[in-house]
């Protein structure tokens, strides 16, 4: 029996999913019964039983066993280490550093003799995810090599591995998809009330162990992408005590050791809250520090997981009526399809419009896009003024954003430079900021999240316009930087908008498509996925808000009208254009 057909008949054996042309996938693959209502924590448990090294396989064989193997983290990645030589130092911990590749090709042999072997694997890298979950998209060929020996009994190890796996993973997207969980952490924004998610991979042994992970996660703080703008309300040195986190009856309790007693029991408790919500086992848990439970004043001992609801990261529940431009150029609400003008002094004046949260004040820009535009929203005029002149020649802004602290922001920008404006407070003027992350580049698109930490932007990189992920840090002046690209998948991009925390709806173009449309983006590094169907004519422009419809302002034959879904609810749903206005926004 060849090594093929000997993966082929032990994955048949135990309900493998899917056919044996690429093996050695990994072995087995187990299939879970999916969780009603999965969040994004608990996709439907998939677990990779990996197959052990065979006497018979040479060198090729090793390589590929060993690169599926490591997707099992199966008492300490155990089957994958029997493909190493005794001599072999590999260390890739319980959350490894790990290289993400679309795919694998075939090993190749590039020497072989009696007792030694060069084996070289090839792939496209997606991007990469660190020890602390955080995932940055990066991608570009990758070639790596292993050494191997015989051993005295005359089989094949690895008795050398490439530097991204010697304290780390190669795995491909597939691998990831079944060994790990994208899941979100929650730590305070500066105003110790609004929760802002960190989105981690987390590798996932077994579906018991995930709820200990998660609180895990969340005590070991957030990223060092995110540190320096959240806070987090444990204790230094809070640690789970005993079994740590025990499920029953839809009911967890989370026990915490001593350290914990320093800590606000409220903000804890939100934390905790907001983390495990995304475990649909879970409805109920309750918390212990040091073996006794306790619970914040006013709140029962046991605490549903949906509580803490004023700790929203997009926000308080409100009805998100749709702002235009409509046909004759005005300012307008979008109600039941019919755009009716709130704001007449800006005909023709005003595009791209941004409506405070507050609703007592409008922003946008000149046609031109060279003016940042102003108007107070009172008895339906909104006298425009200019806040801010291009202050370089071809310079543009982008569309303005408001945070939910009433702050305005813009990006200047030229073909190789920018700028980052705000305004603090109305009635003051718009300042540059200082400490600015992407000064050297070309910013299409500037987004801030409502949780007013995280600013998503399309920036153009080497010709290709990228979907960026940066977090917002307000001490000592303000600084926005340390931008991380988002997606491998999606080029092109040219406008976006936060559909809700953890969701960015972008019009772009997916690998090598050549239509700009809408797709639903993952800020953790998920994959991205369609929206909608049907001709949506020449796509400009993108708004979205939680549990609202996403509405695309569109332009076709000279025309301009306004697209949305004709069950928003569904995310294939047909596209209806009948809307005549442009430029559709949401005030958060």
């Amino acid at each position: 029996m060849t090594w093929r057909k000997a993966v082929c008949a032990a994955a048949t054996a135990a309900l493998f999913l899917g056919g044996c042309a690429s093996v050695p996938s990994g072995g087995r693959v187990i299939s879970g019964r999916p969780a009603e209502g999965s969040d994004q924590a608990d996709h439907p448990y998939v677990r990779l039983v990996p197959v052990r090294p065979r006497p018979e396989w040479g060198p090729g064989q090793i390589v590929s066993g060993f690169l599926a193997a490591c997707a099992s983290f199966d008492d300490g990645h155990a089957v994958a280490r029997d493909y190493l030589s005794g001599s072999t130092l590999w260390r890739p911990g319980a959350r490894p550093a790990v290289t993400v590749l679309q795919d694998r090709q075939e090993p190749e042999v590039v020497r072989e003799a009696a007792t030694v072997a060069t084996v070289r694997v090839r792939g496209q890298r997606l991007g990469t995810i660190d020890p602390s979950g955080q995932y940055t998209a990066d991608p570009k060929p990758v070639e790596v090599t292993f050494q191997l020996g015989r051993t005295p009994h005359g089989v094949w190890r690895v008795t050398g591995l490439p530097a991204e796996v010697q304290n780390g993973l190669l795995l491909t997207k597939s691998d990831v998809d079944r060994a790990f969980r994208p899941a979100n952490l929650f730590f305070f924004a500066p105003d110790r009330r609004t929760l802002v998610p960190n989105g981690i991979f987390l590798p996932m042994v077994n579906r018991q162990d995930l709820p200990a992970h998660l609180v895990r996660a969340l005590l070991d703080g957030p990223t060092s992408w995110l540190e320096p703008a959240v806070d987090s309300a444990f204790p230094p040195g809070t640690r789970l005590r005993g079994r740590g986190v025990t499920v029953g009856q839809d009911v967890a309790t989370v026990d915490l050791t001593r350290e914990a007693r320093a800590g606000s029991l409220e903000r804890m408790s939100a934390q905790l809250s907001w983390t495990l919500r995304q475990l649909p086992d879970i409805k109920q848990w309750r918390l212990r520090i040091d073996g006794e439970t306790v619970a914040p004043a006013g709140t029962p001992s046991t605490q549903p997981v949906r509580s803490w609801q004023a700790n929203d990261p997009d926000g308080a529940p409100s009805d998100q009526t749709a702002y235009v431009i409509g046909a004759a150029g005005h300012l307008s609400q979008l109600l039941r399809d019919q755009p009716q003008p709130v704001a007449t002094g800006t005909g023709g004046r005003l595009a791209r419009p941004a409506v405070a949260p507050d609703f007592v004040e409008v922003a946008g820009l000149n046609p031109a896009g060279d003016r940042l535009l102003a108007g107070d929203l009172v008895a339906g005029a909104a006298n425009l003024r200019t806040l801010l002149k291009a202050s370089r020649r071809g310079a543009r802004f982008t569309p303005p954003s408001w945070d939910r602290a009433g702050r305005l922001w813009t990006v200047e920008s030229t073909d190789d430079k920018s700028w980052l404006w705000v305004r603090e407070r109305r009635g003051r003027p718009p300042v540059r900021v200082a400490h600015w992350g992407l000064g050297g580049r070309e910013v299409l698109a500037f987004r801030v999240a409502r949780d007013g930490v995280r600013a998503a932007a399309i920036v153009n990189v080497d010709g290709r316009a990228q979907v960026q992920l940066g977090r917002i840090v307000h001490e000592d002046g303000t600084d926005v930087g340390s931008f991380l690209p988002v997606s491998s998948e999606l080029g092109g991009a040219i406008d976006l908008a936060w559909r809700d925390y953890g969701t960015l709806a972008v019009l772009g173009r997916k690998n090598l498509d050549s239509q700009t449309l809408p797709y639903l983006v993952p800020v953790g590094g998920g994959t991205i996925s369609s929206l909608g169907g049907g001709s949506l004519g020449v796509p400009q422009s993108i708004a979205a808000a939680p549990d609202e419809p996403v509405l695309i302002g569109t332009r076709s034959s000279h025309t301009r009208q306004v697209c949305r879904q004709r069950t928003p609810r569904e995310q294939f749903s047909e596209w209806v254009c009948n809307i005549p206005a442009a430029d559709p926004t949401y005030p958060r």
